[in-house]
């Protein structure tokens, strides 16, 4: 036998040895027990340590298994949606609807949360409700069913899930095959207890009272109280279905929009207006950028709805919508709204009459000096918004003094532009929710844009939905004078008609005078008929001015 160095045993010797479990030994009858230091009580951990080792594996493993595994992607209806159990101590249903925010409802009283995320609409589903119109009848069931055999996925999921993430995590800390057993059953059991309250204490009156977040929080505005939703379920259901099908058709609507052709010599410019968080119209705006060749974009305000910093996201699009993004303040739009805008690459926000040069033109425009997002008229309103209009065309006569002269003037409400008549040739404004064009007293161009986003998100609160309109712009490069805009109407919610129209100043019509009219009659009005209006697809090119 081989003898171990003595500096070696003497290394050894000098780590502290780690305390032993006691063994135990059979006494004979009468015999004394041992002598010496009595046993160290602390040498094994105490069950109560123990078991909170155990609970804590087992909540852990468990979490970790529903955050990796524990979702499942179901269709419900035309969208695609995410479901996915989350520990929680409030319980309760989560739906989130991105970019517009989320929803939530006391639904149960657990450990667990029930998060939906709807992800998309799948536009195959969405057309084939749109070609299909009859099995609108059936979508309810559909519904129905889609949400049961998802709610079924994920039940038996979350169970493969839990016990799987804390079985493998008591073998990692124990490396014990009982241990780690014991974590997965006692994950089971506490998941069966969760749902047994959830089910004990499920609520289906939640739905009377949601919490609304984000984008979401003026839902109540705009589809009315929720106990009406739930008395008159099937109206409620009707809308619902006939709301999905519309933004399929009119996306389809934008996509076959006719492509004109402009000279190459002109500058184009996109107006567009009172968007009011309408998702569908960056979508809109895109596709008119890129069949149109446009230079430039002009938002004449009112993009958002309450201007809160909730909102924010979903200006996010502007960035990429491809083509440089001139914006003024309306009145539903605040500082923040602002602020965060100009933040952003390709924006140009303009306010107090400073002026940018932005495609070959020169812009100056400034922000409504009312934040009304609640729709009220305060005192002074129109004082105000003349006084805006004045400080903005004494901006303007400033850089025309100084050589550089303003080519359009950017405006939200129609009464701060009428004060810059004849300081400038062209006015740009938006807010009446409608088009309009006149020449004013001394010259100037006032244009008014309708409905970008046919009023938004409260479009729904009418009985016949607003049309969504923009207008293209035709600049003469050398002169930087308007030559003719396009007129664009896309038919409201429920709607698919699409309609475009070639209009010219009446300076610019044949026989006509070099200057324009300065009465106040609206000589913009159309010069040629619309170019088509048809149920699913407008004509191919707009129609040409008459002779």
């Amino acid at each position: 036998m081989a003898r171990v160095p003595t500096a070696v045993m003497n290394l050894i010797h000098r780590f502290p040895r780690l305390p032993q479990a006691p063994t135990r030994r059979r006494r004979r009858p009468g015999a004394r027990p041992p002598a010496g230091p009595a046993l160290d009580p602390g040498a094994r951990p105490r069950p109560w340590v123990r078991a909170l080792g155990l609970v804590a594996v087992v909540l852990l493993g468990a979490w970790l298994g529903l955050l990796v595994v524990g979702n499942v992607r179901v269709p419900v209806g035309p969208m695609d949606t995410t479901m996915t159990l989350r520990p929680s101590f409030t319980g309760g249903t989560k739906i989130n609807v991105s970019p517009l925010g989320a929803l939530q409802l006391d639904s149960h009283i657990a450990p667990v949360r029930l998060d939906v995320n709807v992800d998309q609409l799948d536009p195959e589903r969405s057309r084939a409700l749109v070609d299909h119109p009859e099995r609108l009848s059936g979508l309810q069931d559909e519904v129905t069913d889609d949400i049961a055999r998802g709610t079924s996925d994920l039940a038996v999921r979350s169970v493969v899930a839990v016990v799987t993430g804390a079985t493998t995590l008591g073998l990692l800390v124990y490396r014990r095959p009982r241990r780690a057993l014991a974590a997965g059953g006692l994950a089971l059991g506490l998941l069966a207890a969760s749902g047994g309250s959830a089910y004990a204490s499920w609520n289906p009156d939640s739905v009377l009272e949601p919490k609304f977040s984000g984008l979401l929080s003026s839902a109540p505005s705009l589809v009315g109280d929720a106990r009406s939703i739930v008395t008159e379920f099937d109206v409620y259901q009707q809308e619902l279905a006939r709301l999905v099908t519309n933004v399929t058709k009119l996306y389809d609507a934008t996509s076959t929009l006719p492509v004109y052709q402009p000279d190459p010599t002109t500058i184009r410019v996109l107006h567009v207006s009172d968007i009011h968080l309408n998702p569908a119209s960056w979508k809109i705006i895109a596709s008119l950028v890129e069949q149109y060749q446009v230079d430039v974009i002009v938002d004449s305000g009112d993009t958002m709805d309450h201007g809160t910093a909730a909102e924010n996201g979903f200006l996010d699009p502007v960035e990429d919508l491809g083509a440089p993004y001139v914006w003024v303040r309306g009145n539903h739009d605040s500082l923040v709204t602002q602020r965060y805008l100009d933040r952003m690459r390709n924006v140009h926000v303009l306010d107090d009459g400073r002026a940018r040069t932005i495609a070959g033109l020169r812009f100056a425009g400034i922000g409504d000096p009312q934040f009304t997002p609640d729709r009220t008229q305060r005192t002074g309103a129109e004082q105000s918004q003349e006084l805006a209009g004045a400080r903005l065309a004494s901006a303007m006569r400033d850089q025309k003094r100084a050589g550089t002269p303003v080519d359009v003037a950017v405006v939200h409400e129609p009464s701060a532009a009428r004060e810059v008549d004849g300081t400038v040739p062209l006015v740009l404004s938006g807010h009446l929710h409608r088009e309009d064009t006149e020449v004013m007293r001394y010259g100037t161009r006032l244009r008014v844009e309708g409905s970008t986003g046919g009023s938004g998100l409260r479009a729904i609160e009418g009985t016949y939905p607003d049309p969504i309109e923009t207008s293209i712009l035709y600049f003469d490069r050398d002169t930087k004078r308007l030559q003719a805009w396009d007129s664009i109407e896309l038919g409201g919610l429920g709607l698919t008609t699409a309609e475009v129209s070639r209009h010219l100043p009446e300076e610019n019509q044949p026989g006509a005078d070099s200057s324009p009219s300065p009465s106040g009659s609206s000589p913009g009005a159309s010069s040629g008929s619309p170019s088509g209006t048809a149920p699913s697809s407008p004509s191919a090119t707009p129609s040409r001015p008459r002779s």
